[in-house]
C-alpha cells in the first residue's frame, strides 16, 4: 500500500496504526540486519504514536493526512529524548532537549516515527560510507552503495522499511540516494521547509525534503513539512504549497529546457554514462510526446558548480563544526588542558572525511586565501544564479541526470575523494541556487540498477517539479500508452 492508501484506510477505521506499524518493524527486524539502514528503532516510542492514532478514529477525530503512516527520520533531525548522533561518534548518545520543526509537522499529521536513519557522517558523503556506524547497503543489490548522505532513509523506503522517510540535501543528499535506490526524492526551494532542528552542516545550502515511492506520497509529505516557521529565520513566509493538488495537470504546453552542460552536450560536464543519458533523453521525449515544448538551453557555469560547492560547503562546515569542542555536548576526552582536550576530543570523534572538510573549508577563509578561494566561489554562486535565471526566461523547467551513473559497488570509490564527489555534480547547481528540484525514477541501467531523472525548477516552483515529475512517473509504470 502506498502512504496515502495507508492514511486512508487508518482514518476510515479500516486497518489500526498499530497493526500497520508492526508490519513495518517485523520487515525492519527481518532486514534491516543486513542493510545497516536504522541508527536506531524507537519501536515502543512508534507504538504509543500509533496508538494516539487510533485512540483519535476511535474518538470520531482526524489523526491527520499521514495517519498511522510508519516514517524514518534521517538521524541528523533532532528528536526530543532520543539519540541524534549525525552518524558521528562525537556525538554518540547525544539526546537533544527539542524536536526539529518538520518532526513536529509530521507528528502533527499523523505519521508514526520508528527510528533513525544512517548517514554520512555530518551529511557529508556521496554514499553512506562514511558513517561512524558503519555502511548501509542498497537494498536493490547489497554489494552496492545507497547513495548519500541520506542513504539510509532512502534503503528504509526502498526496502519497504516505510513509506516515507525524511532527509537533508546539502548538495544532492536527498536526490542523488533516491536515484540509486529507485524511489522519489525531492529538494524543496530553499527556505520553503524550516531547517530548525536540523543541525547544520552548511547553512546556506542545506535543505529538508521528502523520500517515498510515489510521487503523490512525497507531495502529500512536502505540503506538511512546508510553510513558515517563526523559529527559522531564512523561512519563507509568505508560501504555503499544495503540490497534491498539481499532479494531474500534465505538461502540455510546458517549456521544458535541457541543460546542455549536464546532459552530454557540447562542453558538459565529464563522467555522464551513456545509459543513464539515454534514459534521461527517453524521459525528455516522454514530456515532449505530452504536449511539453523542449529545447537545449545552455547554463555555462553548471560546470563550474562542483569546484564553488566544495569551498563554500567546507568553509560553512568548518564554521558550523566549530562547536563541538568537547566542553558543551556531545564526546570528551580529557587531557590536562583546553586546548589538549579540544584537540584530542576532535581527533578521536570526527572521521576522516570531516576532518578533510573542515581542514579545506579552515584553509579557504584563512588570512590571505579568503578572496583566492571562498571569495571566487561566492562569485561562481552569483554567476549561477544568472545563468540560471537567463535560463529560466525561456522554459519552465529544467531536465538532467540526477546522477552521473547508477549506484556503485560498495568500497569503489573510498579512495579517491574527488571520483566520490563528482557524484554530486548534476545536483550540486540547485543547491547554490537555492532553487527546487526532485528525482524520480525512470527505467535501469545497462547493470539493471535504477536511474533518476531529475526536473528543476525556479525558486518557488516546488508545486512544478511535482506536477512533471508525476508524468515521467506514470509513463515509467505504464500508466501512459
Amino acid at each position: 500500500m502506498t502512504a496515502l492508501e495507508i492514511a486512508a484506510a487508518v482514518r476510515a477505521g479500516e486497518r489500526s496504526a498499530v497493526d500497520v506499524l508492526n508490519e513495518h518493524l517485523a520487515r525492519i527486524d527481518d532486514r534491516d540486519g543486513e542493510l545497516n539502514a536504522f541508527n536506531v528503532v524507537t519501536a515502543d516510542a512508534a507504538r504509543a504514536e500509533a496508538e494516539g492514532v487510533d485512540a483519535a478514529v476511535a474518538a470520531g477525530d482526524d489523526p491527520g493526512p499521514l495517519a498511522g503512516v510508519p516514517l524514518a527520520l534521517k538521524d541528523n533531525m533532532c528528536t526530543r529524548g532520543i539519540p541524534t548522533t549525525c552518524s558521528s561518534k562525537i556525538l554518540e548518545g547525544w539526546q537533544p532537549p527539542y524536536d526539529a520543526t518538520v518532526v513536529t509537522r509530521l507528528r502533527a499529521a499523523g505519521a508514526v516515527a520508528v527510528g533513525k536513519t544512517n548517514l554520512d557522517e555530518f551529511a557529508m558523503g556521496s554514499s553512506t560510507e562514511n558513517s561512524a556506524f558503519g555502511p548501509t547497503r542498497n537494498p536493490l543489490d547489497i554489494s552496492r552503495v545507497p547513495g548519500g548522505s541520506s542513504g539510509g532513509t532512502a534503503a528504509s523506503v526502498a526496502a519497504n522499511f516505510t513509506p516515507l522517510g525524511i532527509g537533508s540535501d546539502t548538495g544532492g543528499s536527498i536526490r542523488q540516494p533516491a536515484a540509486f535506490c529507485g524511489v522519489v526524492g525531492m529538494k524543496p526551494t530553499y527556505g520553503v521547509v524550516s531547517r530548525y532542528g536540523l543541525i547544520a552542516f552548511a547553512s546556506s545550502l542545506d535543505q529538508i525534503g521528502p523520500f517515498a515511492n510515489s510521487v503523490a506520497d512525497a507531495a502529500a509529505m512536502f505540503d506538511v513539512i512546508a510553510g513558515p516557521d517563526p523559529l527559522d529565520s531564512t523561512s519563507i513566509r509568505d508560501y504555503s504549497p499544495d503540490a497534491s493538488a498539481v499532479l494531474d495537470r500534465g505538461v502540455d504546453g510546458l517549456r521544458v529546457g535541457v541543460i546542455r552542460e549536464l546532459s552530454g552536450g557540447e562542453g558538459s560536464v565529464d563522467g555522464l554514462s551513456a545509459d543513464v543519458l539515454a534514459r534521461t533523453n527517453e524521459a525528455v521525449e516522454v514530456l515532449r510526446a505530452a504536449g511539453a515544448i523542449v529545447s537545449e538551453v545552455s547554463v555555462p557555469s553548471a560546470t563550474l558548480g562542483l569546484s564553488a560547492y566544495y569551498l563554500v560547503a567546507p568553509a560553512e562546515a568548518s564554521s558550523n563544526l566549530a562547536r563541538y569542542d568537547g566542553v558543551r555536548y556531545g564526546l570528551r576526552v580529557d587531557a590536562p588542558t583546553t586546548g589538549e582536550m579540544n584537540t584530542a576530543s576532535r581527533t578521536a570523534g570526527f572521521g576522516p572525511e570531516v576532518k578533510r572538510r573542515i581542514m579545506l573549508g579552515t584553509y579557504a577563509l584563512s588570512a590571505g586565501y579568503y578572496d583566492a578561494f571562498y571569495g571566487k566561489a561566492l562569485k561562481v554562486r552569483t554567476m549561477m544564479l544568472r545563468d540560471f535565471a537567463q535560463a529560466y526566461e525561456n522554459v519552465d523547467v529544467l531536465v538532467t541526470p540526477t546522477a552521473p551513473t547508477t549506484a556503485f559497488r560498495l568500497g569503489e570509490r573510498t579512495a579517491d575523494p574527488m571520483t566520490m564527489y563528482v557524484n554530486d555534480v548534476c545536483t550540486i547547481p540547485s543547491n547554490l541556487t537555492g532553487h527546487p528540484g526532485i528525482s524520480v525514477p525512470f527505467g535501469v541501467g545497462d547493470d539493471g540498477m535504477p536511474v533518476g531523472v531529475q526536473v528543476l525548477a525556479p525558486a518557488l516552483g516546488d508545486e512544478l517539479t511535482f506536477q512533471v515529475a508525476a508524468v515521467l512517473e506514470a509513463t515509467a509504470s505504464g500508466g501512459v500508452s
